[in-house]
C-alpha cells in the first residue's frame, strides 16, 4: 500500500481557547517496531484533550504533540513487533497523541478490535472511557458484584460507562449530575438513582439509598471540596478512587479520622504516562472481559454528537459547556 507524504491534522499554534484549533498540513507519521500506522476514520473528544489545548496537561516525552487519545480506523501499516496486526485490520486504539488526524500511531497493545456490528465512530468511542474506568473502577477500586458505588459526572463519557459497567457486572450503581434531565439519562443506562447535586446533598442522598450504609467505592472527578464530602458516602472498608480535578486538586483542610476510623483507602490514577505494557495488560482484560458484552450489543458508548475533524473547536466549546451527555466524536473519513 502506498501511503501519502502528508496528511490534514487539528494544529494548535499556542495554549488558548477552542479556537486556536485549526486544521494543518503535516507529515504522515511511521510506525516504531511495536506500533501500527492507523487511517483514521474517527477520534473521540476527552477532557485530557480540553486540558491539552488550555496548556495543563503536555504529552509525555516521545507522543505526538497533536491532541487526540482515541482512534478507530484501518491498519495501514504494522512495524516488524506489532503482532497481531496486519495491514486492513479495523481497530480502535488508545494512543499516546496525535488522534485528531487522518492517520495516527498507536502501539500495538493498546489496539483492540472492534465490536461486533460497532461502526468507526462507536469503537472510537471507547478507549478512553474503557480504560480509564476499567483500571480505576474495577482495578484501584476494586469494586465487586453485590457492592454499591457512587460516580460524579454520572452524564459524562466516563460516568455513563462506569454506571454501565458497574451494572452489568452486579454492582449497584448510584450517579451524581446537574439537572433532572441529566438525572434521568443516568437512570435511564442503568444508574439505581441518580442525584441533582445543585438540588440536594449527596451525601445526605447517599444516606437515604443505602439505609446509612454508604457506598464501597466513589468515583470521583471534581475532587476539591468534594474529597471530604466522598469520605462521608463511604461504607466501611470503602474505596475513593480520583481521576481528575474539575474541582480543584487541593483541599484547605482535612481530617484523616474518618479515614483510621472506617478503613478507608484513597487512591487514584492517570492513564496517559503508564508504559505500554501497563495499558496492555488493560487492553487484555478489557478483550476478555468487556468485549463480549460489548459483543452483545450491551454496555456501549453512548454518543451526543459527531462533528467534522475539522470542527474540533465547536465539540471542544461543547465539551466545556457541560451540556452534552454521552461522548463527543469527530469524524475523520469514511
Amino acid at each position: 500500500m502506498t501511503l501519502p507524504e502528508t496528511m490534514t491534522f487539528m494544529h494548535m499554534q499556542a495554549p488558548g481557547a477552542p479556537d486556536v484549533l485549526r486544521p494543518a498540513t503535516g507529515p504522515v507519521p511511521r510506525p516504531a517496531a511495536d506500533e501500527v500506522l492507523i487511517r483514521v476514520q474517527a477520534a473521540g473528544v476527552n477532557r485530557p484533550d480540553v486540558a491539552q489545548r488550555q496548556g495543563h496537561y503536555p504529552p509525555p516525552p516521545g507522543a505526538s504533540p497533536i491532541i487526540g487519545l482515541e482512534v478507530a480506523g484501518e491498519v495501514v501499516a504494522v512495524g516488524d513487533e506489532a503482532r497481531p496486526w496486519r495491514v486492513g485490520d479495523t481497530v480502535c486504539a488508545l494512543t499516546n497523541g496525535g488522534g485528531y488526524a487522518e492517520y495516527a500511531v498507536a502501539p500495538a497493545p493498546q489496539c483492540l478490535p472492534w465490536p461486533a456490528g460497532y461502526d468507526a465512530v462507536r469503537a472510537a468511542a471507547l478507549p478512553e472511557n474503557y480504560f480509564t474506568v476499567w483500571a480505576n473502577l474495577f482495578g484501584h477500586g476494586r469494586l465487586q458484584r453485590g457492592e454499591r458505588a457512587l460516580i460524579h459526572g454520572g452524564t459524562s463519557g466516563i460516568g455513563l460507562t462506569a454506571i454501565q459497567l458497574a451494572t452489568e457486572f452486579g454492582a449497584v450503581a448510584y450517579a451524581t449530575a446537574g439537572s433532572a434531565d441529566k438525572c434521568r439519562a443516568c437512570e435511564r443506562y442503568g444508574a439505581a438513582a441518580a442525584i441533582n447535586y445543585r438540588d440536594a446533598d449527596f451525601v445526605e442522598a447517599v444516606r437515604q439509598l443505602t439505609d446509612g450504609a454508604g457506598v464501597d467505592v466513589v468515583l470521583d472527578m471534581v475532587a476539591g471540596d468534594y474529597i471530604a464530602r466522598d469520605l462521608r458516602c463511604l461504607a466501611l472498608d470503602g474505596r475513593l478512587v480520583i481521576i481528575a480535578f474539575l474541582g480543584g486538586s487541593k483541599v484547605e483542610s482535612f481530617d484523616f479520622l474518618t479515614v483510621m476510623t472506617r478503613r478507608l483507602s484513597i487512591t487514584g490514577s492517570t492513564m496517559r504516562p503508564r508504559t505500554t505494557a501497563q495499558k496492555g495488560a488493560i487492553a487484555r482484560a478489557l478483550f476478555e472481559t468487556v468485549w463480549p458484552v460489548l459483543d452483545q450489543g450491551r454496555a456501549g458508548p453512548v454518543i451526543h454528537e459527531v462533528f467534522p475533524l475539522r470542527e474540533a473547536a465547536a465539540a471542544h466549546r461543547l465539551m466545556e459547556s457541560s451540556a452534552h451527555v454521552g461522548k463527543l466524536m469527530l469524524r475523520v473519513a469514511d
